[in-house]
């Protein structure tokens, strides 16, 4: 899992806090604690060692000497951590260095990695390569990788798609990864961050995909006309958090087709009971999931 803002390098310096997995996983969206420093530090976090599941490390990168403000907004994100670990980097390109880490991940068909590992696609995978950036979905997150693989489990049980949307599409990697099963579908992607459309059309031309290929819009949920007048889609995805499914419930099954598909991913296991109340109370049903970690991914059918 990993959460990011890329900056330049000059002299560069790394913060390093230990934290619980759920204190790491609170990251895995923007850091408002940290969003207001110049220049913007680049956050990742880790698991150093998986025999230690709860046992997990932020690391916070930022271009020169880190201030005393920065180093106490960094603390605030682990509270009982203790005395951070702050060092002077070697002059290198960091942001790579610390993309070598992030090993590549598969799950189902496809293949994700960084450019640290470029040319280790194993035969007959279907290649993704998405940099750790600014925006959230390389891969690395049990959401993410939950999502990639009920999409491959959808695509081996026979389903086609005419009509799909990636709601909160972040980096674009799960657009990308349904246009490889359904090249024939009409494409949308839209996120609520400007910052994450101009990731996912630099991640479209990294990997190969028409400009055209894939519709991409900045708004929220599916109340954008250009959204609207898309519709109805029969394959809607959604991976961004609890709350914001539950609200976009109705937004959702307005714009699905009867018989038509969500997938929902963001929300903890504890969480799933209200999630799906919600779309149940909009017409739907619960029709597969699967869990990795303390994560579902629900798939859910409107009746027609």
């Amino acid at each position: 899992m990993s959460a990011e803002w890329q900056v330049q390098s000059s002299e560069s310096w790394k913060i390093t806090l230990p934290c619980t997995r759920a204190q790491a996983d609170a990251l895995i969206e923007d850091v408002p604690a940290l969003a207001d420093f110049d220049p913007p530090p680049t956050l990742m976090t880790s698991e150093p060692d998986q025999d230690q599941p709860d046992a997990w490390q932020i690391d916070v990168y930022v271009e020169g000497e880190p201030s005393p403000a920065l180093i106490a907004a960094v603390c605030g994100l682990a509270p009982d951590a203790g005395d951070p670990l702050i060092a002077r980097l070697e002059d290198e390109d960091w942001v790579t260095r610390s993309q070598a880490f992030l090993t590549p991940i598969r799950a189902g068909r496809f293949h994700v990695f960084t450019a640290a590992h470029a040319g280790e696609t194993p035969e007959g995978a279907i290649p993704f390569l998405i940099e750790a950036g600014r925006a959230f979905g390389t891969g690395h997150h049990e959401t993410t990788t939950g999502c990639l693989e009920m999409l491959d489990r959808l695509a081996n049980e026979g389903h086609v798609f005419a009509n799909v949307a990636d709601i909160g599409t972040g980096t674009g990697l799960l657009a990308f990864a349904a246009r490889a099963l359904w090249p024939e579908a009409a494409l949308l992607a839209a996120d609520i961050d400007p910052v994450a459309i101009e990731v996912t059309r630099a991640n479209m031309a990294e990997n190969g995909l028409p400009a055209d290929s894939i519709a991409l819009f900045t708004c929220p949920g599916v109340e954008h006309p250009d959204i609207a007048g898309s519709g109805p889609f029969d394959l809607l995805i959604a991976n961004i958090l609890a709350g914001p499914l539950i609200e976009l419930a109705p937004g959702f099954a307005g714009q699905m087709r009867p018989g038509g598909r969500v997938m929902l991913a963001g929300l903890l296991a504890d969480q799933e009971k209200a999630v799906v109340a919600a779309y149940e109370a909009c017409g739907f049903r619960l029709s597969e999931r699967l869990q990795r970690g303390d994560w579902p991914t629900l798939v859910l059918v409107q009746q027609s």
